[in-house]
């Protein structure tokens, strides 16, 4: 029987990570996955193949509709889903390579094959040939990450109806597809498929698409995506979806009970995911997960059983691949004795549609239901030199501020490269830094990130300088 001070289940995000950081601190660590390829879902069938997608239809997007006026003139345009497709697969095997590289250069064995407790300390390792092996730990991390979640109605038969993971593999560009649930998942995809040509509609039970992000970017989001051909149905409750063969149709009762019909090409279930914990044997262990599959930690991430740890997507929070890699380096830091930091409100979120949509700390809605007392500064992407200079004129930043002490509550942008831009505020707030702070402090001329210098002056005395 082998044995390790720290023996991690699931290679995503979280998990790697937690197995560098533990290697790094001298730990003996092994990594069980299930599948050929390490990364989890986030490299293989999430977060890297959809930006790979999303790239690719951007830049068909442009050539199509802005090259000319750049004084680019093409002839006989054409969108190769087929290559698209086949360059997101080398992206993700790149990527996946590069995984494996980091578990050979700090030296965490690697296990393929289904990880499962055989106690509290031993996990089980059964290969796709049924062999098993048992491993000896000190301790445990649990990093199975999830899977995509679907309601009663709405069941993917992963032909017509389908998930995320079939959306990017598609060997076709549909003529339309509908998207249930109008979050980051459906509006990316979606994304990638209008600027193909698809029509994409979205049905969407909530009053607004983004609905877990400042109301502000959701109304702006559906300003711009509506500009690219999408149309949405809110406060729609959808009641089933069927595969017709060659087409898909869907029935959904809108806000008045009446029943709607839409029908399409291909139906994309995208209303969020749940944790994956089927097949761990948890009892084992001593562990009971909740009715969604959810793993209860306390603060130091761990679970009812001292030496066993989970994080990610199987406990609580959002389920954001940059967050489960912050719990990763927390617990190999706790399990080593440290004493590290995650500060929850400031992990930023980011849609990646474009133009980009991020956001940091409080929404104006929770700062309401709090009663805190806030000021807003804002200001328009299509004020900028930058912006218009690129032809990316959409879009605004808008900034909260504590309005008796200044201190930023919440940064809240839709704008070009607002995936990085964001990380301004994170630093700011982290180091509780003013509206006036981040006003004073110069942004070079010309950038996007000007627009946050001038939110932030409209915060403090209503003095932006550009409009």
């Amino acid at each position: 029987m082998s044995s390790y001070d720290v023996t991690i289940i699931g290679s995503g995000p979280g998990g790697y990570v937690a197995a560098i950081r533990c290697a790094q601190l001298g730990l003996k660590t092994a990594i069980i996955e299930k599948y050929d390829t390490l990364g989890g879902t986030c490299l293989n069938v999430g977060c890297i193949p959809s930006k790979a997608l999303l790239d690719s239809s951007e830049h068909f997007h442009n050539a199509k509709h802005n090259f000319e006026t750049h004084g680019i003139k093409l002839s006989n345009l054409e969108a190769d889903i087929i290559q698209m497709v086949s360059r997101k697969a080398e992206v993700v095997a790149q990527t996946s390579n590069g995984i494996k590289f980091l578990m050979d250069k700090n030296n965490v064995t690697v296990y393929n094959g289904i990880g499962s407790f055989a106690s509290k300390n031993q996990v089980q390792v059964t290969d796709k040939d049924g062999k098993t092996e048992v491993l000896d730990s000190k301790n445990i991390i649990i990093a199975t990450g999830s899977k995509p979640n679907f309601f009663t109605g709405m069941e993917p038969d992963k032909k017509r109806i389908i998930t995320s993971t079939e959306a990017l593999k598609l060997q076709e560009i549909p003529k339309k597809m509908l998207v249930i649930g109008g979050g980051v998942i459906g509006l990316e995809l979606g994304s990638v498929y209008a600027r193909l040509g698809t029509q994409i509609e979205v049905v969407e039970f909530a009053d607004t698409i983004i609905p877990t992000m400042d109301r502000t970017l959701g109304k702006e989001l559906t300003k711009v995506l509506k500009k690219e051909g999408f149309k949405f149905n809110l406060e729609h409750k959808v009641q089933s979806v069927a595969n017709n063969g060659n087409s898909v149709s869907l029935i959904a009762l809108n806000k008045k009970g009446e029943e709607v019909k839409f029908e399409a090409d291909y139906c994309l279930v995208a209303v969020g995911r749940k944790p994956f914990t089927q097949g761990l044997n948890l009892e084992n262990a001593g562990i009971v997960a909740l009715k969604n599959g959810q793993i209860e930690v306390n603060e130091h991430l761990q679970t009812s059983v001292p030496t066993i740890y989970a994080l990610g997507d199987v406990v609580r929070g959002a389920m954001l691949a940059h967050k489960a890699e912050e719990e990763g380096v927390y617990v190999a830091e706790i399990i080593a004795g440290q004493k590290p930091h995650i500060n929850y409100n400031l992990i930023p979120g980011v849609v990646y549609t474009w133009p980009e949509v991020a956001a940091v700390g409080k929404t104006e809605e929770e700062l309401k239901v709090s009663g805190i007392e806030y000021k807003i500064g804002s200001f328009p992407i299509k004020a900028l030199g930058r912006a218009r200079a690129s032809m990316d004129i959409q879009g605004l930043v808008k900034v909260l501020a504590d309005k008796n002490t200044d201190e930023i509550l919440g940064v809240h942008m839709i704008a070009p490269r607002a995936a990085d831009l964001i990380m301004e505020a994170v630093v700011a707030m982290e180091y509780r830094a003013s509206a006036e702070d981040i006003a004073r402090i110069c942004h070079p001329h010309p950038t996007y990130s000007e627009a946050i210098k001038e939110a932030a002056l409209a915060a403090t005395e209503a003095r932006s300088l550009h409009i």
